[in-house]
């Protein structure tokens, strides 16, 4: 696995290259794809030039790469009219399609991972305890400022927001979001823990020459 690692890379970069331009040709609405898939381009732009610096665990980067997928669907139909979410709420038996809380449930699983990389490889907190409180504290902390920038967007563009937005009529959305985030992340930490601490171990205690 270790050794395929650059070569995954270049092929997850180019594939989410290749869905951000094929879903740059005609999304339902173009300034809602970009508010949408800008979250990606900005993990590009970081993740690139440092992946030899500071590479992160497999793990992590199949984390990224799924939640990049979710929000380029999201930003290509909008999330309320991505079709599985429709699929999901017939199947749920409920009238708003679910999609965002989908989005919003990654936004919560996929930074936990990340703080976690952080806050175990740069040695910044001891005991297990503590890690878990402080990864969930920055969870929360991205979810409630992402509802900041939604309601800046909607001040700045009006009833233009709704689809950014994605509340659907729901006056508890900004709530449920954040808790759907806070569910992911504590999801992310009973299930992925201990598989996340053996990759940090293995990637850790390898010399910075055979990072390639």
């Amino acid at each position: 696995m270790i050794s395929g690692r650059p070569a995954a890379l270049i092929v997850a970069t180019f594939s989410l290259l290749g869905l951000l331009v094929y879903s740059g040709i005609a999304p339902f609405d173009r300034p809602t794809w970009a508010l949408e898939v800008a979250p990606v381009v900005v993990a590009l732009a970081i993740m690139i030039p440092t992946w030899r610096r500071f590479p992160l665990t497999s793990l992590l980067y199949c984390c990224i790469f799924m939640h990049a997928v979710v929000l380029i669907v999201g930003g290509t139909y909008t999330y309320s009219r991505v079709p599985f979410g429709f699929q999901l709420a017939d199947l749920l038996g409920i009238e708003r399609n679910p999609y965002d809380k989908i989005g919003h449930f990654f936004q919560g699983f996929v930074p936990a991972l990340v703080a976690r990389e952080i806050l175990i490889r740069g040695a910044y907190v001891n005991g297990r305890g503590m890690l878990g409180f402080l990864v969930l504290c920055v969870v929360l902390a991205i979810s409630a400022f992402y509802e900041l920038i939604e309601w800046w967007v909607a001040e700045l563009i009006g009833q233009d927001a709704d689809e950014f937005l994605a509340t659907q009529g729901y006056v508890w959305d900004t709530q449920s979001d954040m808790l759907f985030a806070l569910i992911g992340a504590i999801v992310a930490l009973i299930c992925l823990s201990r598989w996340h601490d053996r990759q940090i171990e293995t990637l850790t205690r390898r010399p910075a020459s055979t990072r390639k």
